[in-house]
C-alpha cells in the first residue's frame, strides 16, 4: 500500500522564506487530534509526540488543502 501524507501547507516560513508543511495526526493513546508544522527532513525522521498526552504512537491522517494561486481560471 502505498504510503500517503497529509500535508497542508502553513503559513509559516523558515530562514531563508521557504514555506512548512502542516501535518495532521491522531494519537491512538488520548485519540486527540492534532496538527504540527514541520520540515520534510523531520517529518521523516519521526518522533513525532502528542502534544495532549505526550504519548508517540501517532498515526498521519489525511487532510484535505487548498492552494491559492495567482493565476484566473
Amino acid at each position: 500500500m502505498a504510503n500517503h501524507r497529509a500535508i497542508m501547507w502553513a503559513e509559516r516560513t523558515v530562514e531563508g522564506g521557504s514555506e512548512m508543511p502542516q501535518y495532521v495526526f491522531l494519537c491512538q493513546d488520548c485519540k486527540k487530534e492534532f496538527t504540527q508544522i514541520l520540515h520534510i527532513a523531520e517529518m521523516e525522521k519521526g518522533g513525532v509526540v502528542c502534544p495532549q498526552c505526550g504519548g508517540n504512537r501517532v498515526t498521519q491522517q489525511v487532510a484535505a488543502f487548498s492552494a491559492v494561486t495567482s493565476r484566473k481560471s
